[in-house]
């Protein structure tokens, strides 16, 4: 293994150490099984801190890409069939929309940026929104992908919409119902409810202990696969990195679409933010999320991003709608990402959910 950080790049030290290992792994020159040099020795050769060489594997192990094995090191964990699995996984209860803002909400933040904005945007507030949303929230939030999720996309590509279950309405009307839409089984029920009220047919696929089953993967005849990769609801299943690799070749293979469900993704990881299958193949990935889990339920706005080769067709075909979330509240949460605030607000419930793991 021949690997090296930029000291003074761009990237912190632990994500360029992660990004080479991880390559490694996936490409076959760490197999299966094979163990991963110790925090000590690869921190000595790299000349960086044993801390820096332990959150790299830290992702790793939380991805699914390696393993920790008590007293005795990492080992890669990519590739062939998953083994069982002790993982943690939430309970029905963590998984639901929350009735209520967390203690922690930072209410404060929240009201002095209202203000902000109304004293900012003035009259503006009262101006119709574009039909995929204003270009402050679609900016803020291309930049929020950027930096939270390593997703490299373009304000055009966004979409904005009053929660999940309205984005997929227009999922159905963008792509067809006639190419067929395979869900996870068991999934959540108003996915499917959804998609069979705009006229598409459902095909379930049973989930294995790592995702979908590769044999009935294999046998779908669906042109659209919707997953949701964390915490899928209500198994509580996560895909493991190599099903996910899986889910984006078939998509290749088969001229398919993935619609991918992230919704709770934002706390799948105590550490840091899981790679998502957009990464894999974002010219095969409709992104779908919502702040109703990260934020708070009140509010209901949601968006999606498409691959490049689908935003003509989604101007021709449905520019016509009007925005369903009000503009005031569009350039509020704008305003909260581009501060900072949703990072800081995320990082901190990340240490706590990380503090009661350890309990």
């Amino acid at each position: 293994m021949n690997y090296s950080i930029e000291k003074h790049g761009a990237e912190s030290a632990y994500m360029q150490l992660y990004r080479q290992l991880r390559q490694d792994i996936v490409g076959g020159a760490v197999p299966r099984g094979m163990r991963l040099p110790s925090k000590r020795t690869l921190a000595e050769e790299l000349g960086v801190s044993v801390i820096t060489v332990e959150h790299a594997y830290a992702l790793l192990v939380d991805e699914g890409y390696a393993e920790s094995r008590p007293r005795s090191g990492y080992f890669a964990a990519f590739g062939g069939p998953a083994p069982p699995s002790a993982a943690w996984r939430p309970s029905l209860a963590d998984m639901s929309a929350p009735r209520e803002a967390p203690a922690d909400f930072p209410f404060s933040t929240l009201a002095r940026t209202m203000r902000t904005v109304l004293s900012d945007y003035d009259r503006r507030i009262l101006e119709p929104s574009p039909s995929r949303g204003v270009p402050e929230l679609r900016a803020a939030l291309a930049g929020y992908l950027r930096r939270s999720r390593g997703m490299a996309v373009s304000p055009e590509q966004l979409v904005i919409g009053s929660g999940a279950e309205y984005l997929y309405s227009l999922v159905v009307q963008l792509l067809g119902r006639e190419r067929g839409f395979a869900l996870e089984d068991p999934c959540y029920e108003k996915i499917r409810r959804v998609y069979e009220a705009n006229g598409a047919r459902c095909e379930a696929l049973k989930l294995g202990p790592d995702g979908i089953e590769s044999g009935a993967l294999r046998a779908c005849r669906a042109g659209v696969l919707h997953v949701t990769p964390f915490h899928s609801y209500p198994s509580g299943i996560t895909a493991s990195a190599a099903k996910r690799h899986e889910y984006a070749a078939w998509a290749r293979e088969r001229d398919a679409v993935i619609v991918e469900d992230d919704y709770d993704s934002e706390l799948a990881s105590p550490t840091r933010q899981i790679d998502t299958i957009f990464s894999l193949a974002p010219e095969r990935v409709i992104y779908l999320n919502t702040f109703s889990k990260t934020l708070a339920p009140s509010m209901r706005t949601g968006y999606m991003v498409l691959p490049e080769a689908l935003t003509e067709a989604y101007r021709t075909r449905l520019d016509f709608y009007s925005c369903t979330v009000p503009v005031y509240d569009q350039y509020v949460l704008a305003a909260f990402l581009e501060g900072g605030h949703l990072e800081r607000y995320i990082n901190r419930r990340r240490r706590k959910l990380r503090r009661q793991r350890e309990e």
